[in-house]
């Protein structure tokens, strides 16, 4: 049955548009909703989502174009749909209170607000009868309107409760020093909960933690303990060899559902891809594993094929579902792999894991079993043999797909993604001597400032032209660190004087001095939303506290601003009890911490730049993660404190390296350098 769009036909986000057929009078987060709901003494139902999410669809086919159920939401509740990925904000808030209610919260999130946008009851996924311990939607529903009509007073009692507990958590701790203990705690916490087997940290489902994983690469490269390299990269490995990671596209899909890494929910977030590209180049970086640095290369290849706009910007995701079903374009059925391979498919199937039962709802999820060496010692193969033998049967198989209907994609250019995978893509680009990727970058850079950034503001999403008209703390910093990643693979200065102007904004704009505080929303924030969100742990990505942290550090080296350097003490130490108990919700502000504790190397290169490329190509060659840099041409204005009184020394390209206002000398020998480094 056909049904006049509801009101979310007018909004930008392609998953609001996915339910503007629904018979459910959905409407967008805003003013007008709750307006409704104050005028006709209404509960809000409050759903959020996105679009690449599996269960979100499930409910919405189940529940939301139910007709039934759908008028009775519409009798009884004002019904508003938020985008996560556009709304951070309002995710972060009543995750939060599902969270503190049920002990654990996910997507869809399904929560019921009194008309002042109080959350008093919710969960995640409800599915249309009750199954597995978990009530019918109708009967939540029902419950809810039951309490509401009759039970008022308890309902408010339990919104008061929630109430004070979303507000503690924006109230900043007492701060705590910074030192190497805490460091050594956190990697002591991490042992304990690592999988020895299969890497990764607890059991199922697990997730890949990216963030935790380049921490463990940098405390065990600070303190030589090999141990946490060792652990990082076990992951690695295990999750490059499991059906998490697409082996015939490159890419990697959100989590996997078992212990092993073999089945995964299967859509593929932008900024899952960006974050892994970092921990798997540092792991190459650091271990020299070729199987990382054709991971890098496959997964790069994968989001410029999939998810790049011809302007150069970057989508948000693929979806899960295709032809109506869960991971229908990545798995396979027996029947399926033979007739594409025929006399072939047998030594494809045992690389491949494949069997006639399936490893998914009868169909198979590709992983490798064997590492490339032991699988050409099983076949007796000489190794290059066999490599050459994968390559075409990968060829083969991944051509065969590119004939199925492909996934949807979410069309979203979202700034904050856009920033990180511009600081993966150059990093990378540089490492492995890339001109293609640092191109990508720099396209996606000027993608950012002709149509997200504008005026010293930075703009949460665009859309078919179409731009959301708010920017989020995560947004400013990630465009910010990108500005700083592009100026040192270019040494181009405007890019380093949009660094400036972005810190200058994200200070201006996300900094509460009486707080000592940064907040996720800008001062003059949603007036609906009546509490300012401050997130301090990571979730899918890091908390945009502990980036801002990150680029005002970064910042201050080269400006010598001590008031960026006091924020960004601030921010990390009014946690740092925290990250030493919790270190799996803080990996990327423990880098950050690292980098305080510790000191950042501030190296300065002088000359022309082709000169410059002795020096820049051992930056590029090492892990290096806490060495900020400068590029001067020798005459230069003295607006950057780090470029004063430094030239090139007898007109020869010249490094200056200093830590913590102790400078080495000046040398026009890279392999000086490298001993300076402790590279030698």
């Amino acid at each position: 049955m056909a049904h006049t769009p509801n009101r979310l036909i007018h909004c930008s986000s392609p998953y609001l548009r996915q339910h503007a057929y629904n018979p459910v009078a959905w409407y967008p987060w805003g003013q007008e909703a709750f307006e409704r709901a104050k005028a006709e003494d209404r509960p809000i139902l409050l759903s959020i989502g996105y679009a690449a999410c599996h269960w979100c669809h499930v409910m919405e086919r189940e529940s939301f174009q139910d007709e039934e159920t759908a008028a009775y939401m519409n009798a009884h509740f004002v019904c508003v749909k938020v985008d996560r990925e556009e709304r951070p904000d309002v995710d972060a808030i009543y995750m939060q209170a599902v969270q503190a209610m049920t002990g654990h919260g996910g997507w869809p999130l399904t929560v019921f607000l009194t008309p002042e946008g109080i959350p008093f009851y919710g969960g995640t996924y409800f599915p249309p009868e009750p199954r597995s311990g978990l009530p019918s939607f109708r009967q939540v529903l029902e419950a809810v309107v039951e309490a509401w009509q009759r039970r008022r007073e308890d309902i408010e009692t339990v919104a008061r409760q929630i109430w004070s507990q979303l507000e503690a958590a924006t109230r900043t701790e007492a701060p705590a020093p910074v030192r190497a203990e805490l460091f050594d705690q956190a990697f002591s916490m991490l042992a304990l909960q690592f999988d020895t087997r299969y890497g990764g940290f607890g059991g199922a489902p697990k997730f890949p933690q990216p963030m935790t994983l380049r921490f463990l690469l940098r405390y065990g490269w600070r303190t030589g303990r090999k141990e946490a390299i060792g652990m990082a990269c076990h992951t690695l490995e295990q999750m490059a060899r499991g059906g998490i990671y697409d082996q015939l596209g490159g890419g990697f899909h959100r989590y996997a559902v078992d212990r092993r890494w073999r089945v995964p929910h299967f859509e593929k977030m932008l900024y899952d891809n960006a974050l892994l590209v970092l921990a798997y180049l540092e792991a190459w970086q650091l271990s020299r594993n070729a199987e990382f640095r054709t991971v890098v290369e496959e997964t790069i290849q994968y989001l410029i094929r999939e998810l790049r706009h011809p302007e150069g910007g970057f989508y948000t995701s693929q979806d899960a579902d295709s032809e109506g079903e869960e991971g229908r374009y990545y798995t396979w059925s027996w029947e399926e792999f033979w007739a594409v391979l025929s006399s072939k498919a047998g030594i494809a199937a045992a690389y491949y894991g494949l069997s006639r039962e399936g490893n998914f709802e009868g169909r198979n999820v590709l992983f490798r079993p064997f590492t490339d060496h032991e699988f050409s010692v099983l076949q007796g193969m000489r190794p290059e043999a066999w490599e050459q033998e994968r390559l075409r049967l990968r060829e083969a198989l991944f051509e065969a797909r590119l004939r199925r209907p492909a996934p949807e994609r979410d069309e979203k250019i979202l700034a904050s993604q856009n920033g990180m995978l511009i600081v993966a893509l150059c990093r990378a680009a540089q490492t492995l001597r890339r001109r293609d990727w640092l191109e990508a970058a720099l396209r996606a850079g000027e993608f950012l400032y002709r149509h997200l950034i504008a005026n010293r503001r930075v703009f949460r999403c665009w859309t078919h032209g179409e731009r959301l008209e708010v920017g989020f703390l995560e947004d400013y910093a990630w465009s910010g660190l990108a500005a700083l990643a592009l100026y040192e693979a270019t040494g181009d200065r405007p890019w380093l004087e949009r660094v400036h102007e972005l810190v200058e904004a994200l200070c201006g704009e996300f900094w509460d001095e009486s707080s000592g505080a940064f907040f996720d929303t800008p001062l003059q924030h949603d007036p609906v939303l009546q509490l300012r969100p401050r997130e301090r742990m990571d979730n899918a990505i890091p908390a945009g506290s502990s980036v801002a942290a990150e680029l005002l550090l970064r910042a201050a080296a080269i400006w010598d601003r001590s008031d960026w350097l006091r924020r960004a003490e601030q921010t990390v130490s009014s946690i740092a009890g925290l990250m030493a108990r919790y270190p799996g919700a803080f990996g990327h502000l423990l880098g950050v911490a690292d980098e305080l504790c510790y000191g950042l190397r501030e190296l300065v290169l002088v000359g022309l730049w082709e000169e410059l490329e002795p020096f820049r190509g051992l930056l590029e060659e090492h892990y290096l993660p806490d060495v900020v840099r400068v590029y001067g041409a020798g005459g230069d204005s003295c607006d950057i404190p780090l470029l004063r009184n430094r030239t090139a020394r007898e007109g020869k390209a010249t490094a200056y390296l200093c830590r913590r206002m102790v400078c080495e000398a000046p040398t026009t020998d890279p392999d000086i350098l490298r001993r300076q480094l402790n590279l030698a």
